[in-house]
């Protein structure tokens, strides 16, 4: 069976925290392995799993990045296309549009949408139109 991800599952399997929590989540997890089970986190959990990271566990972008990559490989374990291309971007830390606004446009690009801003930055990635 594929289980979807809550936000608070990633956030405990990524920070450990807290500990009682994570210790259980951990065991779900490695037992769904055991079972065969898969699990799939979405844009919008890796999203927020992102921004919690470094607001509320004090982390940089580049260290919350770093986390959701490594997390992203491990066994049982899928994210999107959309979340594989724009963690691998390089120095996805420091580019601007960021992280979550080009797995954003590339989520509408694979709808065959154009994503419309207002951030002159978006003008960078393909499909988009910038209001000015």
């Amino acid at each position: 069976m594929t289980f979807g991800l809550d936000t608070s599952v990633v956030l405990r399997l990524l920070t450990g925290q807290p500990q009682e929590l994570a210790a259980h989540t951990l065991a779900r997890y490695q037992e769904g392995i055991a079972n065969g089970d898969s699990f799939y986190v979405s844009d919008v959990v890796a999203s927020e799993a992102y921004y919690a990271i470094q607001h509320h566990y004090g982390k940089s972008k580049e260290e919350a990045l770093s986390a959701l990559k490594d997390f992203s490989s491990g066994e049982g374990i899928s994210f999107s296309q959309n979340f594989a291309v724009s963690i691998n971007t390089p120095n996805i830390h420091k580019v601007n549009p960021g992280f979550v606004d080009r797995m954003l446009a590339s989520g509408y690009r694979e709808q065959g949408q154009i994503t419309l801003s207002c951030e002159k930055s978006f003008r960078r990635l393909a499909g988009t139109e910038v209001i000015l």
